[in-house]
């Protein structure tokens, strides 16, 4: 994957994205893997590490007791128009505390990135034919929020009274 954006830099990836439980990777890969996948796995069977990626209406209680153990993890934005994964990084990073890397792939484009960062991702794959270099600017659209926020968990009307 080149349309990778991690640390505000366009870079190469190390993960290998299996997109279907059918699709076969070798045992020492760096893997993302669908959630039924992931959680059929043996890792005594992989030397390589393992992450998951998981749909929009995924249930993230399965997740809670390996979150910790978990290097990556992937959310799925099948379309432009479907904002559920927001809410999966928002809840992961607040309620469920997890601090590894948070991707965002599938259909992610300029226009989100600035959104996307504000609810906790880190790691944005870029659509294929969209050029990543082009969508970096997209982090830095807005220069404040006035919304209280993973990056700033205080809305602006507190932070100019604190002033």
């Amino acid at each position: 994957m080149q349309n990778l954006i991690k640390n505000d830099a366009v870079t190469e990836d190390a993960w290998r994205l299996i997109r279907s439980e059918d699709e076969s990777y070798d045992a020492a890969e760096d893997v993302i893997l669908p959630l039924a996948a992931w959680l059929a796995l043996d890792p005594a069977a992989r030397s390589g590490q393992t992450a998951v990626w998981l749909a929009p209406d995924a249930d993230l209680t399965v997740l809670w007791p390996a979150l910790a153990q978990l290097p990556l993890i992937a959310i799925d934005f099948p379309a432009f128009t479907d904002g559920r994964g927001y809410s999966l990084a928002r809840l992961l990073r607040e309620r469920y505390g997890y601090q590894g890397e948070l991707r965002a792939i599938g259909d992610v484009q300029r226009d989100q990135l600035a959104y996307l960062a504000r609810v906790g991702f880190t790691v944005f794959a870029i659509r294929d034919d969209r050029p990543a270099e082009a969508a970096l600017d997209g982090l830095r659209d807005f220069s404040d929020q006035y919304q209280a926020t993973v990056l700033q968990p205080e809305p602006l009307f507190k932070r100019r009274t604190q002033r």
